[in-house]
């Protein structure tokens, strides 16, 4: 037996103890992985969150950027927006389609638009997938008067000459702007740089007023014995027929002369020439009109106005669109007169009329409608009372007197001891929105016009504040002055330095506008004043495809007639007149102002009458100004 046996069997306990001894390392052993792991899992929580922190403010720091480079994008594609706007889309030779000082109702807008406070860029479904904000600095936002060249012609944009086709513009902007995350980040970015816009005439047709001319004639057949009164004549001038010119006196026309005839008739004693040419010589005589404008014979027709439905519908709506004559359904739906008491559903035989409702709970009188309906004959005389514009109607022994007062935006129709007073005053509507253009009164009379006049010669018939058209629906006979209050345009030569007469007067623009029209007859003249002279500041028209009418003098001869507007006619009658005067109203020429209702028509032509605009931006300098701590 070995020793080691005999030990053992001699020491039992010995073994036992060793084996006791090892035992609780395997616990020790886990604890201290447990606790390892412990320590891995916290340095990879505390890792993680760090790695959340950081990469949150950097996308918040990222959104802030983003929302502040959007934002100015939005801003400056406002710019661009607000300078087309302003062009809008009409073109011509004679004016830049970008009025002067336009770049600060710009910036006033986009200041206005972004700069009050943050604002979100995210909106629809989507509002809170990217809640940032941007708001824009006005102290940062610019954009300077533009540089502007004239193409095709010549001149400065401010006055173009010649075959103008286009205009380029050139406007230096800077905008600077704040983006802010939803993490209260807010980053700081400059932008600068040019926007460029061309505009180019281009040919197509356009709604025009005949206000625009300073004379039209429809029929005007070449060499058939009359011939057009010498004298100056100013404002676009044009017939459907052609011009006849006589040996009587010279010729000078300050504007643009047009014809359908592709030849003028030069009228001499015995013998009558057509030609294309800008003058003609028989003999001694030499006819050698001035035309210091274009001259375009062989153009189109211009097509005329079917019949006045438009302007008796402006009475009722305010639009003055329609094709059929309004039904006496139609008229006591909307009219009432003096007295209260509502268009007669047969129809009437006398009276005035205005367009307005009752609330039938409160009594209160609402005016709905564009103006003053007048059934019958009667006489008109036309007066200023500050602000306010008085109508005094008279047929047969009854006056109706109608107030319209913009400043306390009331209507009074009085007759007798019948009065009502309105709330409102008539006003012109765009025709597509019902949006009120501007405060405009139509006065229709359905019959015949037996006395048009002002108070009194040489006084006010017509507020500032007044925009009208008298419509009859026979003749107009004027019997006495009829003018503005403030003339929008000079009558003589140099009465502003070195400024040919009809030359606007600066401030004198109040919106006044007067005009006068009849489909079917004539206006006549009549003039009852004692030095036989007479003056009407208005736009005559006696237009229409049926209609015949023109200007004529039915009273005595009148020693000087004052236009301050123009005369469209169907044709050209006797106006018994030593002197003749004519200035038209160069307001008419732009922006499409005219008489509220007055007759229009739609021209197509070759030349450039629309525009089209094309824009460009050019980025010259782009910086991060945000300030980091």
């Amino acid at each position: 037996m070995s020793k080691r046996l005999m030990f053992a069997r001699k020491n039992p306990e010995r073994g036992k103890v060793r084996r006791g001894q090892s035992r609780g390392v395997a616990l020790i052993t886990s604890l201290l992985l447990l606790l390892l792991l412990t320590g891995m899992t916290v340095a990879m929580v505390l890792s993680s969150n760090s790695d959340m922190l950081i990469n949150g403010y950097y996308r918040g720091f990222r959104g802030s950027f983003y929302s502040a480079d959007s934002g100015l994008t939005i801003a400056r594609q406002q710019m661009i927006n607000q300078l087309l706007a302003a062009g809008g889309n009409k073109f011509s030779a004679t004016a830049q389609p970008i009025p002067p000082g336009t770049e600060g109702s710009v910036v006033s807008n986009v200041n206005t638009t972004y700069g009050a406070s943050f604002q979100s860029l995210n909106g629809g479904q989507g509002a809170y997938s990217w809640p940032e904000n941007f708001k824009l600095d006005t102290a940062g936002t610019t954009l300077g008067a533009p540089t502007c060249n004239v193409i095709g012609g010549g001149g400065t944009c401010a006055a173009p000459t010649g075959n103008v086709t286009g205009y380029q513009y050139t406007y230096s902007y800077t905008l600077r702007g704040f983006g802010r995350s939803t993490g209260n980040q807010v980053t700081t970015l400059s932008d600068s740089g040019t926007i460029k816009i061309n505009v180019t005439g281009v040919a197509g047709s356009t709604s025009t007023s005949f206000a625009a001319y300073g004379m039209f004639i429809n029929t005007y057949n070449i060499c058939d014995g009359s011939t057009l009164v010498p004298g100056t004549i100013s404002g676009p001038v044009f017939t459907n027929g052609s011009w006849n010119f006589g040996t009587g006196g010279a010729y000078i026309f300050t504007d643009t002369v047009g014809s359908a005839g592709s030849n003028f008739g030069y009228q001499f004693s015995n013998k009558c020439d057509q030609s294309s040419a800008n003058s003609d010589k028989q003999g001694n005589a030499t006819i050698a009109p001035t035309f210091q404008s274009a001259v375009n014979l062989g153009a189109p027709t211009v097509p005329l106005p079917a019949n006045d439905y438009n302007q008796k519908r402006a009475i009722l709506d305010g639009k003055g669109s329609g094709s059929t004559n309004p039904s006496n359904a139609e008229m006591s739906a909307s009219l009432k007169n003096a007295s209260g008491t509502a268009w007669p559903t047969g129809g009437a035989a006398t009276g005035v009329y205005l367009p307005y409702s009752v609330d039938p709970s409160t009594g209160a009188k609402t005016f709905t409608g564009g103006g003053i309906y007048v059934k019958g004959d009667a006489s008109v005389v036309l007066s200023p009372s500050g602000s306010a514009q008085v109508y005094t109607i008279t047929q047969g022994s009854t006056v109706t007197t109608v107030t319209v007062n913009v400043s306390t935006n009331t209507t009074t129709i009085s007759n007798g001891s019948s009065s009502q007073t309105i709330s409102g005053v008539p006003d012109q509507l765009d025709p597509s929105t019902n949006a009120v253009q501007r405060d405009a009164t139509m006065l229709y009379v359905d019959g015949n016009i037996t006395s048009l006049k002002g108070p009194g010669q040489g006084q006010a018939a017509l507020s500032d504040d007044t925009a009208l058209t008298v419509t009859a629906a026979n003749n107009v006979t004027i019997t006495g002055d009829i003018l503005y209050t403030s003339a929008p345009v000079t009558k003589t030569q140099n009465q502003i330095p070195n400024t040919p007469a009809d030359t606007l007067i600066p401030g004198s623009d109040h919106g006044q506008a007067l005009g006068i029209f009849t489909a079917t007859g004539d206006i006549q003249l009549a003039n009852g004043q004692g030095n036989g002279n007479l003056e009407i500041d208005a736009s005559l028209a006696t237009i229409s495809q049926n209609g015949t009418g023109g200007l004529v003098n039915t009273g005595s001869a009148i020693n000087t007639l004052t236009i301050l507007g123009g005369r469209i006619q169907n044709n050209i009658k006797n106006i018994n007149t030593t002197t003749r005067n004519v200035f038209f109203d160069r307001r008419y020429a732009q922006n499409n102002f005219s008489p509220p209702w007055f007759p229009s028509t739609t021209l197509s032509s070759t030349a450039a009458t629309n525009a089209q605009y094309v824009s460009s931006v050019q980025r010259l300098k782009w910086l991060n100004n945000t300030s980091y701590y």
